[in-house]
């Protein structure tokens, strides 16, 4: 750590001790640097004010902070040389400074410009000088506020809704941002400073979030001392090492009691500034409630108890009123969400029909569902309906293929769902096997298994017959079939398409596997979803769904590399062509074409998707790769052509090339998941009618397709075609091989040396 650019530690303190420590530290110097700025100059104490603001003005000092200070004055001569004095040693020290010159006509001027310097105001701190100056500097602070409350909370307001939108929550994503996230210490200032413009504006007293504060404090005090360097992000790669230095036994651990508190700060903030504007700009409505039924009302755009319902007076009001907030699209009050807490009746074992019905139509109000399970989350209310909740509830993955955690993922899934239900017979199925589908993750061995005891155990309950049941148990059983099946298997083989057949039975339960599929892959994260991937799915669904209806798989099933690619090669001349994200090449069938093609991918920085090869008993080949398109821009296809040529004319040193772009990207490679990838080989012999299927799951590193494509070339074997995916740190490569004599591999030996060969490829342990 470079102590130039720290002016305190000890690493004994944590969180609010260290930061107030840190603080009166910068105020001891400054005052020692001011006594010494204002030697020699005309100037005395009483003529000039050092004033802290911004974090240092509310004590919240963090190790790698910037001081930010402002200098007060009443126009005297020579202050531009006291304060050159009073910055240079803080530069030169190599500390981040945030400072200002200001007449207080100057500061107030400014804030009414710029919210930022407004709200650094409201924090403002005397240090040294005259105090008198501070006093006028804070009187006209709080004029400034008093006489612009409503513009100011606008502006506030409108901050708010801006960095939610651009900066995801604290409790919900893998890598929070600590301070602008939702539920973040952005959000607990932001309270702060709407409550002392508007006294009576949060609805809880802030001291009642101490504890959720100091958790955040003391998160991103140790990421400042663990990175030697500001920053509020805290990546995988930090969350360990943060765990351990808070005492935490892991990541996991630590994860889970920043999500708690965070989300408590974000429904508190949330919460206060709905009602603020529903004060703001539907005052009119405050006294005609609008009936909803015979139970509920709607009072300041929120679901309310009518006043002479008692909370205890149906077993089904829970469901009742959150149904109601989703499908009108509002919040639950909050008098009726404590009354529901304390008073209301628990739901009947089994559930009624009807509680199935309000259930499923919470969440086929889409998205609108989703700021109503927060609401019942935060009053214990969800746990109330399904009690396995509380193992998924706030529980974060920690793989950066997911956006969120467990619970918010499951939530989002059901939205997702709520689009698709036009697709299928059973909406409310759908719905509930969506959010159900990774119940199984708050619990010890395998999700999907521990999933399905779950959901027997809750469908039932729920009131749902057996074969009902079955269907949800059943779309846990297979919610990854779908879209391990579409990329990672060639769907242009017959067994291919039969053994999903056989898997889904049903062309209703095909529809609802899909769409549940496209929700699930939505609510996972961008890089589960895409055009790619949905042009894959629905291929293979459309190829099952033929089958199922009674067709042949051989109608649909069309052989890569198809007509127009045959009558090409039947040519005898190469091809090499790039074009938007496919690359497709004819040539003569030199040993390992395949290889030397996917060498010259990684040599260009290119991701696979897909992959095929074919040979003709004439001599020729041609293979296809598919690519993700650079977030870059277009591929530079005549580069990469020119490359694939001198690969094929043996020209290129492919293995060193490959060899050291990886060693040079190496130092740039993050943590993309808390536990390691997996490093595997699967061989299946059964899948496939023409060839052996041979799954690697392996760490993801640059030149890994190129590397296991040379080990099967080294056993003399065929590649009919591939498949690649990265599932964060894990690639996952799919090969449908072929021996020398164009059949499946049944040497059991040969499968042995094909095992070994493909483990050394993966390479070395990092």
């Amino acid at each position: 750590m470079d102590k130039k650019t720290i002016l305190f530690e000890d690493p004994e303190l944590k969180g609010w001790e260290y930061v107030h420590a840190h603080r009166a530290a910068a105020d001891e110097w400054f005052r020692e640097l001011f006594a010494q700025a204002l030697l020699g100059s005309d100037l005395g104490e009483n003529d000039v004010a050092l004033i802290a603001i911004g974090g240092y003005g509310r004590g919240e000092l963090w190790p790698y902070s910037d001081l930010d200070v402002m200098l007060m004055h009443r126009g005297q001569d020579g202050i531009g040389e006291v304060a050159e004095k009073l910055w240079y040693p803080v530069w030169d020290r190599g500390i981040k400074l945030g400072h200002g010159l200001f007449m207080i006509e100057e500061s107030i001027e400014l804030a009414m410009k710029e919210l930022d310097h407004a709200t650094a105001l409201m924090s403002c701190r005397y240090i040294a000088g005259d105090f008198a100056l501070f006093r006028e500097m804070q009187e006209a602070t709080e004029t400034l506020w008093s006489e612009h409350v409503d513009e100011m909370m606008e502006r506030l307001s409108e901050r708010v809704v801006s960095r939610h939108f651009q900066v995801s929550d604290v409790a919900f994503t893998i890598e929070p941002e600590l301070k602008e996230g939702r539920g973040g210490l952005r959000d607990l200032h932001t309270l702060a400073w709407a409550e002392r413009a508007c006294p009576g504006f949060a609805s809880v007293s802030l001291s009642e979030l101490h504890n959720e504060a100091r958790v955040l404090t003391e998160v991103r005090v140790e990421l400042h001392r663990l990175r030697g360097r500001a920053g509020d992000v805290l990546s995988l790669d930090d969350q360990d090492g943060v765990a351990e230095a808070l005492g935490d036994s892991d990541g996991q651990v630590l994860m889970y009691r920043l999500a708690q508190g965070a989300r408590r700060i974000a429904w508190y903030s949330d919460e206060a500034w709905r009602r603020w504007s529903r004060e703001r700009i539907l005052p009119q409505r405050r006294s005609h409630p609008v009936p909803i039924s015979a139970q509920l009302e709607l009072v300041d755009a929120q679901v309310e108890l009518r006043p002479e319902i008692s909370p205890d007076s149906d077993e089904l009001l829970i469901l009742r009123v959150a149904e109601a907030a989703a499908r009108t699209g509002n919040a639950i009050g909050r008098r009726t969400l404590r009354h529901l807490r304390d008073y209301a009746l628990d739901l009947p074992v089994p559930w009624p029909e009807k509680a199935r019905d309000l259930f499923a139509g919470l969440f086929m109000a889409g998205h609108s569902a989703i700021p109503v399970v927060e609401d019942l989350d935060h009053f214990g209310l969800m746990i109330r309906l399904i009690p396995e909740w509380a193992n998924v509830q706030a529980k974060p993955q920690r793989n950066v293929l997911h956006t969120y955690s467990v619970d918010r993922h499951l939530v989002e899934a059901a939205a997702n769902a709520a689009e698709l239900i036009e697709d299928v017979a059973r909406p409310d199925l759908l719905v509930v096997g969506a959010l159900l589908h990774d119940i199984g993750k708050g619990l010890p061995g395998d999700h999907t298994e521990v999933g399905m005891e779950l959901i027997a155990t809750i469908g039932t309950r729920m009131g749902y017959p057996p074969s009902d049941v079955g269907v949800l148990i059943d779309l846990c059983r297979h919610h990854l079939l779908l879209p391990d099946v579409a990329t990672r298997r060639d769907i242009s083989d017959a067994g291919t398409i039969r053994a999903v057949a056989a898997a889904v039975r049903t062309e209703d339960f095909l529809f609802l596997l899909a769409a549940l599929t496209q929700a699930d892959s939505i609510a996972t994260g961008p890089s589960a979803w895409g055009s790619w991937k949905a042009g894959l799915l629905q291929d293979l669904v459309t190829r099952t769904s033929h089958v199922l209806a009674g067709g042949e798989v051989d109608e649909v099933t069309p052989d890569f590399p198809g007509e127009k690619l045959l009558t090409m090669m039947a040519l005898g001349e190469q091809s090499i062509v790039g074009k938007r994200t496919k690359l497709t090449v004819i040539a003569k069938d030199v040993d390992w074409l395949f290889g030397r093609v996917a060498g010259v991918v990684a040599l260009s920085g290119l991701e696979v998707l897909d992959a095929a090869a074919f040979s003709d008993d004439d001599g020729m080949a041609v293979c296809q790769f598919i690519v993700q398109e650079p977030h870059s821009g277009p591929v530079d296809w005549d580069k990469v052509t020119g490359l694939v040529e001198l690969a094929l004319d043996s020209q290129l040193a492919l293995t060193a090339r490959v060899a050291k772009r990886a060693h040079a990207y190496r130092r740039y490679r993050r943590r993309l998941a808390a536990e390691p990838a997996r490093r595997l080989v699967n061989v299946d012999n059964t899948i496939s009618e023409g060839a052996t299927v041979v799954d690697v799951h392996a760490p993801d590193t640059i030149g890994l397709l190129f590397r296991l494509t040379r080990a099967i070339n080294e056993l003399e074997l065929t590649i009919r075609s591939a498949k690649v995916q990265t599932l964060g740190p894990e690639a996952v490569d799919c090969f449908y091989l072929r021996d020398v004599h164009g059949e499946k591999i049944a040497d059991e030996g040969l499968l042995e040396e094909l095992e070994l060969a493909l483990q050394d490829a993966m390479g070395d342990e990092e």
